[in-house]
């Protein structure tokens, strides 16, 4: 047997599956894609997460693409959070050329071209269907560490939650959050330290100008109503395949905590949304996060544990997560040590600092005898990376340098007139881009703040004046006494029902919410 056919039995021995799969390429040898030696990656460990890194412009998003369109092709529905705007063609056909045609003859897999049945997703004023999430969803846990406030000030947002809850103050956006802030260290505050302890106003301040913050970087766009139902990531068009929901994040690329904010609060309602599911034939869902450097680097520690806490735990729920970066460094390693599927491009050995990097990533990867990675790692070319995944039994694969495919849809964006069409087909745009500013507790307060301002000076104009008396006068009922006896607020809508858990926290007994979740929060 000569080295070709020993190499080709080794892959075909290592990625030969029982179950169904997505084939990524051909391996190479010595430069050269062998058409026999295909790189498949099995359906049945796609929850294991993944990683596609590698340097500028060596074509990770690309793979990307051709890893997201082979799932939906597979049935499976994607997610992706697409930053630089490069992933929308994913909704177009490709076009057939010559390189295209060598590529595919040279790994022994036929290119026919096709496009994915898409629904184009926007946190911002991006054209597509509105992500929304309320105040109350998010839980004081989760929105204390988005916050990054300390244990003192996370307190004060808790007393914020109950104090709401117990007196039917919806807290659907961040002007309710705000307007609710202010109101317990002012009109409020006797009533609400008698309940609750005493608040510090210099820790409310620090918290307002935190939430300011939050809210210069775009967040008011994303609280409120209609809360996104994540269920709605779950579907296949009429031929059974996957749809691909693209969220649209070009125009917030500059706001780190905004980005950051939405995808763990998606991730969490998906872990307390879906039941759990045990070993799959195929992923329920799964979700690439491209540029994910971006999360990572701007993350605090509370935020960094809740994202680990999330790999580890949501992939029992039949979803994977894939991360797509320049340097598998910039994800932190405990999360790195949870992903599954990894698929390297090429990266640059300019400094020292990055041949003892490349060095260290070598060391991450199977030994083989057909290949030395550390060299490997600067050599293979654009559309040419490194492939190691798990097989059914859960084993690494073989190292594999592989020729990839090339994408079965466009390699570029869509048009602006494309882009209409796409939003005009939509089904979820008329089900959440129509705005809903129902009363909440910022229209509440100011209502009922107007009437007992009326009614204090109506009293003083009417009462005589009073006479002098011996012993103790009964003592006149505080301003939330007096409003509490108002009408009790009308709860429309399924964001603000105690009894549900807010986000991944109170699923995971880190607190979240006063009262004990009854279900999902969309009922999935």
């Amino acid at each position: 047997m000569n080295n070709v056919e020993k190499f080709t039995t080794h892959i075909k021995e290592g990625y030969s599956f029982k179950g169904d799969y997505i084939t990524l390429g051909a391996a190479l040898l010595e430069g050269e894609p062998i058409g026999d030696a295909q790189v498949h990656i099995p359906l049945k460990t796609l929850n294991r997460h993944g990683l596609i890194a590698g340097a500028t412009g060596t074509g990770k998003t690309v793979t990307l693409q051709i890893i997201a369109e082979n799932m939906a092709s597979k049935g499976i529905p994607v997610l992706l959070m697409d930053l630089k705007g490069d992933l929308s063609g994913v909704a177009m056909p490709g076009v057939v050329n010559e390189k295209i045609e060598e590529r595919h003859k040279a790994i022994g897999i036929p290119f026919q071209p096709e496009g994915c049945s898409v629904e184009l997703l926007s946190l911002s004023k991006e054209k597509g269907v509105k992500l929304r999430a309320t105040v109350t969803e998010f839980g004081p846990v989760l929105f204390s560490k988005i916050l990054e406030l300390n244990d003192t000030q996370g307190g004060i947002v808790s007393v914020i939650f109950k104090y709401a809850d117990d007196n039917d103050l919806p807290l659907l956006d961040l002007k309710d959050f705000k307007c609710l802030l202010q109101y317990v260290v002012e009109e409020g505050k006797e009533e609400v330290e008698r309940s609750y302890g005493k608040i510090s106003e210099a820790s409310v301040g620090t918290i307002m100008r935190k939430v300011i913050e939050l809210e210069s970087q775009g967040a008011e766009l994303f609280f409120g109503e209609r809360s996104f139902e994540v269920s709605d990531l779950v579907r296949l068009d009429q031929f059974g395949k996957g749809v691909v929901s693209i969220v649209r994040l070009t125009d917030i690329q500059d706001k780190p905590k905004l980005f950051s904010t939405f995808m763990l609060q998606m991730l969490a309602e998906i872990y307390a949304s879906f039941p759990e599911s045990g070993d799959l034939d195929k992923p329920k869902l799964c979700v690439f996060i491209d540029e994910a450097h971006l999360i990572f680097n701007e993350a605090s520690k509370a935020l960094l544990d809740q994202i680990e806490a999330i790999i580890k735990l949501i992939r029992s729920k039949g979803v994977g997560i894939f991360f797509c970066t320049q340097n598998p460094y910039d994800i932190p390693e405990d999360v790195l040590a949870q992903l599954g599927l990894k698929v390297q491009h090429a990266l640059r050995a300019f400094t020292e600092k990055d041949r003892k990097s490349i060095k260290k990533t070598a060391e991450n990867y199977p030994i083989s005898e057909f290949y030395k990675t550390e060299e490997l790692l600067t050599a293979i070319g654009i559309g040419q990376a490194l492939i190691t995944a798990l097989n059914e039994k859960g084993i690494p694969t073989p190292l594999a340098a592989t020729h990839l495919r090339a994408p079965k849809s466009r390699m570029g964006v869509l048009s602006a007139e494309e882009i209409d069409r796409v939003v005009s087909f939509s089904q979820l745009a008329s089900k959440y881009n129509e705005e809903v500013d129902r009363e909440s507790a910022y229209e509440i307060l100011n209502v009922k703040l107007n009437n007992a301002k009326a009614d204090g000076e109506q009293d003083e104009i009417e009462a005589p004046i009073p006479k002098k008396k011996t012993g103790t006068m009964k003592e006149e009922p505080s301003v939330i006494e007096k409003l509490s006896k108002n009408t009790m607020v009308r709860q429309v809508g399924n964001t603000v029902v105690r009894e549900v858990a807010r986000g991944l926290l109170g699923v995971l007994g880190l607190g979240g919410g006063s009262k004990k979740k009854k279900g999902g929060l969309f009922g999935f």
